[in-house]
């Protein structure tokens, strides 16, 4: 009983964050800490720190990138990309927001391509939510198929942690045409979704209003005539050397620097939790150091302060859900043991529900995966189902989402009456479950 009680409490605590948003969602976890350590009498739990660390590092290059105009480049191409091929955005936004996530190792910079799918999808009489909404689900699939993002780096460090030496490229060679095909499979599904525009009677007595038709075609968004500077150019340019850096190390332990822990302990490499904050951080100096970059403006950058929020969020979220999980460890243990041993997915929908309950891929990998690798699972079922640490779409409330709905001008994207009847669930579905299918092929096919 006081084990549901618990739960109950951890779900309320959820779902009032989840109102108020980001930061709301981590400050209410606060609540749910106090309730557990002084009403249930719960050891509290330690904070993700690696993961935060992570997020802190990479969020800061990513700003840096942002500010120095390196992001504007990488945005100019692909927007050059999708103009090219204006009738298929419905295919090609989602691949391209994909990419920029892997390259970057963060969702956040999706938030400047709604506009420009926007723009070509309502030009081209395309019924907006169709490109938009795949997109945003899109974006963050791509979470866990870069070099630089928490998810990836986690898996890493958690399975050498029990004693198995995966490296980042053998998670890749998993992970990208997994959530690769899982992009596909939800592009192709979205290409007919909705009316078409022509035939949305809400749509078409919207814009009957002039005032609103201007509003809805109107602000042509573009990169494309825009000359921009060198230093633009020489930013991004560390930046993908630095991801670059990032993929060589994790691939080749021999060139990192070994180190005994203790008198007496051969020597190992040191994490790549570790090597990836240095890398991130290094990028980041010297950009500001070549790319003319003013320091004081990054932390007003939109990814720096996207990043920030989901940074509190995790702190918050990830805190209060493992002192409630850390509390009923022996019960998760036994439950989870015996329940991966008869049905392998269970897994996959384990991490998926804890993924939606803190609004983190990192963080649903940092609760999950220790726990079933203690209790014997095999780690290429971790592998296997990647894709399903994303599960936050199932509800509309994470930012990328809501800032799609935002962009999206027409009204096509959107929340349903029934809340959970939103434009990200079945794109969201079909992509995860597809991840998974295929990570599953791959993993016992190459590993």
């Amino acid at each position: 009983m006081e084990m549901l009680l618990g739960f109950v409490v951890l779900i309320l605590c959820l779902l009032v964050g989840v109102r108020h948003g980001g930061l709301g969602l981590a400050v209410i976890s606060g609540i749910g800490l106090v309730v557990f350590t002084f009403v249930f009498g719960y050891k509290p739990g330690k904070p993700p720190i690696d993961v935060m660390l992570i997020i802190m590092a990479v969020v800061t290059c990513a700003g840096f990138l942002q500010t120095s105009g390196g992001l504007t480049v990488m945005l100019k191409y692909a927007e050059k990309f999708l103009r090219s091929n204006p009738k298929q955005v419905t295919i090609f936004a989602p691949f391209t927001t994909w990419f920029l996530t892997i390259l970057c190792g963060t969702g956040h910079v999706v938030y400047t391509m709604f506009p420009i799918i926007y723009d070509i999808a309502i030009k081209e009489g395309i019924r907006p939510e169709r490109p938009m909404a795949v997109a945003s689900v899109a974006s963050q699939m791509g979470i866990c198929a870069s070099p630089v993002s928490v998810a990836v780096v986690s898996v890493v460090a958690f399975l050498s942690a029990a004693g198995y030496d995966y490296t980042v490229l053998q998670v890749l060679m998993v992970s990208i045409p997994a959530t690769g095909c899982g992009v596909l499979f939800a592009a192709l599904w979205s290409y007919r979704r909705g009316k078409d525009l022509a035939d949305d009677e809400r749509f078409q007595e919207f814009i009957k209003d002039s005032a609103n038709k201007e509003y809805v075609y109107g602000d042509t968004e573009s990169l494309m005539d825009k000359e921009l500077p060198k230093e633009y150019y020489r930013a991004m340019y560390i930046f993908l050397v630095g991801i670059l850096v990032i993929a060589v190390l994790g691939n080749v332990p021999s060139l990192l620097p070994h180190f005994a822990a203790k008198a007496g302990d051969a020597p190992k490499a040191i994490s790549m939790v570790v090597v990836i904050q240095m890398v991130m951080l290094f990028v980041a100096a010297l950009i500001l150091l070549t790319c003319k970059v003013k320091a004081k403006d990054v932390g007003n950058s939109q990814v720096f302060r996207s990043g920030v929020v989901a940074l509190v969020a995790v702190y918050g979220v990830a805190w209060m859900a493992e002192t409630y999980f850390g509390n009923h460890m022996a019960f998760l243990k036994d439950f989870l043991g015996s329940a991966v041993q008869a049905y392998p997915w269970a897994y996959a929908i384990l991490v998926f529900l804890t993924s939606k309950l803190v609004n983190s891929q990192g963080a649903a990998i940092a609760i999950v995966v220790p726990m079933a690798l203690g209790v014997g699972m095999d780690p290429l079922l971790v592998l296997s189902f990647i894709s399903a640490c994303y599960g936050y779409f199932f509800l509309p409330t994470y930012p990328s989402d809501l800032a799609c709905i935002g962009f999206d001008r027409s009204g096509t994207t959107r929340i349903g009456k029934y809340i959970l009847n939103h434009s990200f669930m079945i794109p969201g579905l079909i992509g995860v479950s597809t991840g998974c299918c295929v990570g599953y092929v791959i993993a016992h096919a190459i590993l």
